[in-house]
């Protein structure tokens, strides 16, 4: 069985755990061992843990014989994207400027795992601040697709995605502004979800976004991420975005049919804002098949073009974590890496006018989606084709075109993405199931049904014990000379740079050149035609008092 052990659920791991069978303490051994074969090659992890997993461990498994179970997780291991904070462990980020930041307390969601008896066995590989990579400058490695590790694991939540894929754990935490949770999912063919913006604390997270930050998880099953979901999501006063809601048993509203319910199918994204290989298009397909034939009532319809979202998404993003780090921005720009930069850079370019419309139409974009909730329960769209080359990445396509998975972002609707084929290179392909908002047990159950009635989640990557990283040459920089721009988008550029303190060698000035145009095409696009009625999607609200309750 122990040889086996990497290849189990979280809810197969803890039954076996429940009927003695297994000890939390042969667990950790046996990962602890597959790590140290295996994530050379993987490079997964930042900091391993295994000492105070193997306490951690002990201590569950001397609660477990006495009779006082914590529930699924008790003795469970699991690794942290290290954003995640952790009292008296180094939380990097990734990244040369917080390469010994060592936080005094535990991030929110950290300490719910451990309340529920998981096990920590690391801090694991981001892109740098969950932002900007695959990046080859930075004090660690990027981590490596398990299917190919001469790919990408998809960003930013590198580390979990390659972690779950290869074995090396059966959960991880990741985050997701953009698409960081689903995207690692769908390149490495593990399920991730992101809850609805909200229902799962940011407290003690690096921030990316405050206005998208999601945290959740990634793991091997829909019922994994349904257990994991349980111990984490709940209010914290911490996060200023956090919700009080009632909270389901998301495992109880898991099910084998779909009957009664209705999808809606968001062709569109993958056909005609982004076309999709035809790989893709045939998972898709067989998808919408397997679906329909467990009960769900299936229909096109429209929401806006991919683009839309994506504009006001980095418009608002990208000030706000240029927000978060101008600090260190304007006093130690060479400890970041050079493509957090290429990210980062251009945001100087938005004004204050342009945030406040972005999230205008923000709200705007969230208040279209409602009249939609009340004919569909869910909606099913693609997500990545095949993982591309390390090789093949520039920073500039961040900013060229839209994505696939940021219009959730946007929407703050929860979404569930889990694997539904392979291309014809043998990589993992992928699927999104979003759901209205705090309909994850809707979106779990269709999820689960689906992965029940195909076999794509039990498939695994065969690596090789022992072997290392195939060598990646790194990208270039830039794509394009920064001698290229024109002298009044340079001016521009040097005026705005200056306006934010921002003191740029001629390189970063290139890295700022390179991204403007894509920039202020964005600006451009913004629309502007707001009633004076038309308010931003953040405004403020002041938590229930026990006045406002009725109470006192």
């Amino acid at each position: 069985m122990a040889t086996e052990l990497h290849d189990l659920s979280i809810a197969e791991l803890s039954a076996a755990i429940a009927g003695r069978t297994l000890s939390p303490v042969e667990l950790v051994e046996a990962l602890v061992r597959r790590v140290e074969a295996y994530d050379a090659q993987t490079h997964a992890f930042i900091t391993p843990t295994f000492d105070l997993a193997r306490r951690q461990a002990r201590e569950a498994e001397t609660q477990l014989a006495a009779g006082r179970s914590r529930g699924p997780l008790h003795g469970i291991p699991f690794g942290l994207k290290d954003i995640y904070d952790t009292q008296g462990i180094l939380t990097s980020g990734h990244s040369r400027v917080f390469i010994d930041r060592i936080p005094a307390e535990d991030a929110t969601a950290t300490r719910k795992l451990y309340e529920a008896g998981a096990v920590l066995l690391g801090k694991l590989a981001t892109h740098e601040m969950a932002h900007a990579g695959p990046s080859f400058d930075l004090p660690w490695p990027p981590a490596r697709n398990p299917w190919n590790l001469a790919h990408f694991t998809g960003g930013s939540s590198t580390g979990s995605g390659a972690a779950v894929a290869a074995g090396l754990l059966p959960v991880a935490l990741g985050s997701d502004t953009g698409g960081s949770i689903r995207g690692p999912a769908s390149l490495c063919g593990v399920v991730g979800l992101m809850p609805t913006f909200g229902l799962v604390s940011r407290g003690g997270v690096i921030t990316n976004s405050y206005t998208f930050d999601h945290c959740g998880p990634l793991a091997r099953t829909v019922e994994d991420c349904a257990l994991v979901l349980q111990a984490l999501a709940g209010y914290d006063a911490r996060d200023a975005g956090s919700l009080r809601r009632p909270i389901p048993d998301y495992r109880q509203a898991l099910g084998e049919d779909l009957r009664g319910l209705r999808i809606g199918v968001l062709r569109h994204h993958w056909e005609e804002d982004i076309p999709a290989s035809e790989d893709v298009r045939r998972a898709m397909d067989g998808a919408l098949d397997v679906l329909r034939r467990l009960g769900a009532e299936l229909e096109e319809v429209r929401v806006r073009p991919l683009g839309s979202y994506f504009d006001v998404k980095i418009i608002i993003a990208e000030s706000e974590i240029f927000s978060v780090h101008q600090n260190n921005l304007v006093t130690r720009p060479k400890d970041f890496g050079a493509d957090f930069l290429s990210r980062v850079l251009p945001s100087v370019l938005f004004t204050a006018h342009d945030y406040v419309q972005a999230t205008r139409e923000h709200r705007r974009m969230m208040v279209e989606m409602e009249p939609l909730y009340a004919r569909f329960d869910a909606f099913v769209t693609a997500g990545m084709g095949e993982a591309p080359r390390l090789a093949d990445y520039r920073s500039v396509s961040f900013w060229q075109k839209p994505s696939l998975l940021t219009a959730w972002n946007v929407t703050g609707q929860p979404v569930l993405a889990l694997p539904n084929g392979f291309g014809g290179h043998g990589l993992p392909l992928g699927m999104q199931i979003v759901g209205r908002p705090f309909g994850e047990s809707t979106i779990l159950r269709i999820g689960h049904a689906y992965e029940r009635a195909t076999e794509w989640h039990a498939r695994r990557p065969q690596l090789v014990a022992g072997a290392t990283a195939p060598e990646v040459t790194p990208p270039p920089v830039l794509s394009v000379p920064g001698d290229q721009a024109g002298a009044e988008l340079r001016d521009l550029c040097v005026k705005a740079a200056r306006r934010a303190g921002l003191r740029l060698d001629e390189l970063m000035l290139a890295q700022l050149l390179e991204g403007a145009p894509y920039a202020l095409g964005m600006v451009q696009r913004l629309r502007r035609d707001h009633d004076v009625h038309h308010e931003p999607a953040n405004v403020f609200s002041f938590p229930a008092s026990p006045d406002a309750r009725g109470i006192g």
